[in-house]
């Protein structure tokens, strides 16, 4: 693959990815705080540690989502840069 057409599909992706993340982040928020009105986005990194969270119809299967997004964008960037050829390292 060409430098510039990796890069050019990293430009493509990234701000495509960056939308569904938000806009899945936002929702799987949104879920939670139907569960724990008061939680933050800091709690959701530790959502185990509310077991309302678990007991919620869908906040598990969006908070899979969100992390599958997440993977996606890192698989596909580590793919795409997987593919560009080696750089010398630079001098400090």
């Amino acid at each position: 693959m060409k430098e510039e057409t990796a890069l050019e599909m990293l430009e493509l992706a990234h701000p495509l990815f960056e939308r569904m993340i938000a806009q899945q982040q936002a929702k799987v928020m949104r879920l939670a705080r139907e569960a724990v009105p008061n939680i933050g986005p800091e709690d959701l990194r530790n959502a185990h540690d509310f077991p309302e969270l678990k007991e919620h119809p869908t906040f598990e299967y969006e908070d899979g989502i969100l992390a599958g997004l997440i993977s996606a964008q890192m698989a596909l960037r580590a793919e795409i840069k997987g593919r560009l050829p080696a750089r010398p390292p630079q001098a400090p």
